[in-house]
């Protein structure tokens, strides 16, 4: 018997069987896959006004969209972003980190997203120090960042370099907003702040004539002393070109920022995280060529395997061409269906044989018993009388007549029941 005579003949059952295996399908993909995408998500950000807050801010749109409300939490900077990504108390699930914060063996639980932008630690100064040299700061008031910044542990890992420590200056906690509204001021002497050329304070800063940028010398020392780092050029004039703000370029030493995650953040909440810093970063910038970022690159940490797929194909095909809830149900109904299906069309090849296996059987047990009552007529010494085996007959018959059979066997049960009656026939002619 065919797959297609078998459809024919047990087009409702097949029906039920299917609807029955698609609800049990959905049931298991809901009950015990991997639970559906949060609804709400928490990103530790920077300071409020921060690049790293301002970011978190548009990510925080981008999900929005998609239904996935993001809770932005401003902390410190880079090393209370890291502290509270790292412990699952704080209940964080995404952040920005500054290269060379990070490690795998101090935190195994986090993967990278990939680079998102570069983030230059800025050196402005009171213009009356110019051309002095660092010297002429000693014993002034710096702000270096507030504790948890990735400002202040990079400026005192610089300075500890030079043989310089905290007793070379009052070395300030102030916030970059701080800073630069001290600073211009006059309040303080010098600050180091580390932010993107899209922070309003770096402008502000760099078109104020009271304040000077300065350059690092020895940049590339550096560099190959902290393979985190990286060099960057201020244009001179970027800032004000009428008043050639700043008035020479300025090297910059610049780490850059990555976007991190908890490994067990659903996978479609990472994807669309991905997505978002394409529509985010991959513009041109002034240290940036267009889609240099985000980058496939493990700085700190490991690349998620989300993040790997995502550089090689992009977003998941279903996420592509359907609202995001729905790609991502069918996402995991397909990884189910896949091996459900390896498993299911198999066997439905091998059930027509195996059902025409079962009708036959209950065919050919109707001649053997039909036989052994032509044998037992044939058999005289047997003694049994006709009258037994006519009722033997009776019985066989009524079970034939109630034996229902797809079409494709109706004629080994009609030979059958021509058989019967030839049976009753030589049976009849004993009796008389």
């Amino acid at each position: 018997m065919t797959v297609r005579n078998f459809a024919r003949a047990h087009r409702f059952s097949i029906l039920i069987i299917t609807a029955t295996f698609v609800v049990a399908v959905i049931w298991t993909s809901v009950v015990i896959l991997r639970p559906m995408p949060p609804r709400t998500v928490t990103m530790v950000t920077g300071p409020e006004g921060s690049a790293y807050y301002e970011f978190g801010r548009r990510y925080r749109e981008i999900l929005a969209r998609e239904g996935i409300e993001l809770h932005l939490r401003p902390t410190a900077g880079a090393l209370e972003n890291l502290k509270q990504l790292s412990d699952p108390r704080y209940g964080v699930s995404i952040g920005l980190l500054q290269g060379g914060t990070a490690s795998e063996k101090d935190s195994p639980d986090l993967a990278s997203l990939g680079t998102v932008a570069y983030e230059p630690l800025w050196f402005f100064y009171r213009s009356e120090f110019h051309g002095k040299g660092l010297e002429s700061l000693r014993g002034k008031r710096i702000s270096i960042g507030p504790e948890g910044s990735g400002s202040r542990a990079l400026t005192l890992e610089l300075l500890a370099r030079n043989g310089i420590d905290q007793n070379f200056a009052e070395l300030l906690a102030l916030t970059p907003q701080a800073a630069g509204e001290k600073l211009r001021e006059g309040e303080i002497d010098a600050a180091l702040m580390l932010t993107s050329w899209d922070s309003s304070v770096v402008r502000r800063l760099l078109a104020d004539s009271s304040v000077e940028l300065a350059s690092f010398p020895r940049a590339e020392a550096y560099v190959a002393l902290f393979p985190f780092l990286n060099k960057v050029i201020v244009p001179a004039g970027v800032g004000d070109l009428e008043k050639n703000r700043p008035p020479g370029d300025a090297v910059l030493l610049a780490p850059k920022a990555s976007l991190a995650v908890r490994k067990d953040l659903h996978p479609a909440i990472q994807y669309l995280l991905l997505d978002a810093a394409m529509q985010i970063h991959s513009g041109p910038g002034i240290f940036q060529k267009p889609g240099q970022f985000p980058a496939a690159e493990s700085i700190d940490l490991p690349l998620s395997e989300e993040a790997r797929q995502f550089y090689k194909t992009g977003r998941p095909f279903l996420q592509r061409y359907l609202p995001f809830w729905l790609a991502v149900f069918l996402g995991r109904l397909l990884l189910l269906l896949i091996p459900l299906l390896g498993i299911f069309f198999p066997l439905v090849r091998f059930v027509p044989p195996l059902y025409g296996w079962q009708v036959r059987r209950k065919i050919y047990r109707s001649y053997g018993e039909l036989r052994f009552i032509e044998h037992a007529l044939d058999d005289r010494n047997q003694g049994q009388r006709v009258s037994d085996l006519v009722e033997q007959l009776d019985r066989l018959e009524d079970r034939v007549d109630h034996l229902h059979v797809p079409v494709f066997y109706a004629e080994m049960l009609y030979i059958l029941r021509v058989q019967l009656t030839l049976v009753r026939g030589r049976l009849e002619r004993s009796m008389k």
